[in-house]
């Protein structure tokens, strides 16, 4: 397994989205664009941390993961993946940051993770998911939950 650089700087109330696909700069310009939109409404500013480093090029979730645990305040990481590049409305892929080490015991963390580890949002809900994650007002198998009753299993911020 490769070395990823150390994430610095990123503020506790700003969303983590790493770029994984370089292929695209159009296209992850426009990503980046619909990340920065306020959200809930129009009601609140955006706050992104982008990591955008060819050295992340092709990361997978467990390379990833272990770089940016060191992150107390971090509950979940958003990758730009070629997935997030090629489709139209670019999701992005959201993965909780939560270990079994991390839980009372595996009952607990089988109950967490019951919908996954993963699921894919809208630019949109990535604001969303990462807000309420960060203050506990819903968890991270709800969104996975309402992730996989989509038609295409996306989670899309109302």
């Amino acid at each position: 397994m490769r070395t990823l650089p150390i994430v610095t700087g990123r503020d506790e109330f700003d969303a983590l989205v790493v770029r994984t696909d370089y292929e695209d700069d159009r296209t992850w310009q426009d990503v980046t664009a619909a990340l920065m939109a306020p959200w809930g409404d129009g009601a609140y500013e955006a706050r992104v941390h982008f990591v955008d480093d060819p050295a992340w090029a092709d990361a997978t979730a467990e390379e990833i993961l272990p770089v940016v645990s060191a992150d107390e305040n971090l509950a979940v990481v958003f990758l730009a993946d070629r997935t997030t590049m090629r489709t139209e409305s670019h999701p992005l892929l959201a993965i909780t940051t939560l270990t079994r080490e991390e839980c009372v015991d595996d009952e607990d963390y089988d109950q967490l993770t019951e919908f996954g580890t993963q699921f894919r949002t809208t630019p949109a809900g990535v604001h969303d998911v990462h807000a309420n994650l960060s203050i506990g007002n819903l968890g991270f198998e709800e969104y996975a939950a309402w992730a996989q009753d989509d038609a295409e299993g996306i989670y899309r911020s109302a």
